[in-house]
């Protein structure tokens, strides 16, 4: 299988990709050729104004279960560390469009912490989620024990990094670590009608609310409310403000162009 083909992106016309990991013969394991080409496709997102909304997901078996261990067993730290893989999971978190994870079956290790790097997730039923790294003797690496702790509090992180077991996607949802929960048959027509809605409102509302939200986690509310003030003080200088504040008074459907 090439590399052109580990990842699949589809631009739609109504303002949403679709990007899918495809190695279904591994349940869609992350080596670094598939983590490069996730990277690439979303880089490749981030600039089109005609993108306002993002999937990403896998198959019916697995969104991902991990990274692929065949290129892990006999790497050493000097090797470990000129891969930088961290920079293909920034990709996708420094996407300034909303990016929604639709995850069927396993979300595991690697594929959990790319998947936490979206900004909302929906999960089937009878998906599983955790960091088993431990397990192999080694731990998380891209996100694991921060942006799982920052989602579910130390005590629910420390358990599900400590002991390495999945957990269910309604245990997940009940610690917050996923945003809603649907039959296994609905999550990706879930997700694609979420990215849609989304999709039809104001661009530039939407990454300004996105980038507020993220700075939430490391910034002091001081600093935050201002950031969020500011924030919305830049949007009356948008086309979009006044198209969409006309539109209401005038009880027509608004035109947002992004301007």
């Amino acid at each position: 299988m090439g590399e052109q083909s580990l990842v699949l992106t589809e631009r739609r016309d109504d303002g949403v990709a679709v990007v899918r990991l495809n190695r279904p013969e591994v349940r869609n394991a992350l080596n670094i050729a598939t983590r490069k080409a996730l990277a690439e496709a979303f880089t490749g997102l981030h600039d089109d104004p005609e993108i306002r909304a993002v999937v990403l997901t896998g198959n019916d078996e697995a969104f991902a279960a991990g990274a692929d261990l065949n290129e892990f067993i006999d790497a050493d730290p000097i090797e470990m560390m000129k891969r930088r893989t961290e920079r293909y999971w920034q990709a996708v978190a420094a996407t300034p469009q909303p990016v929604i994870a639709a995850i069927n079956g396993y979300a595991l290790g690697g594929g959990l912490e790319v998947a936490m790097a979206c900004d909302i997730l929906i999960a089937g039923e009878s998906a599983q989620l955790g960091q088993p790294e431990v397990r192999v003797g080694i731990m998380c690496g891209a996100g694991g024990t921060q942006r799982l702790t920052r989602a579910v509090g130390k005590y629910q992180a420390m358990r599900i990094c400590l002991t390495g077991k999945p957990i269910s996607a309604p245990e997940a949802y009940a610690i917050g670590l996923v945003s809603q929960v649907v039959p296994d048959a609905e999550v990706f027509e879930t997700a694609l009608a979420m990215a849609r809605s989304i999709a039809k409102l104001p661009p530039l509302s939407i990454m300004q609310t996105k980038e507020a939200i993220l700075h939430a986690d490391n910034t002091a509310l001081d600093a935050g409310l201002a950031l969020e003030r500011k924030s919305l003080q830049l949007l009356f200088a948008s086309q979009d403000k006044t198209e969409g504040m006309r539109a209401f008074f005038d009880k027509r459907r608004p035109e947002f162009k992004g301007e």
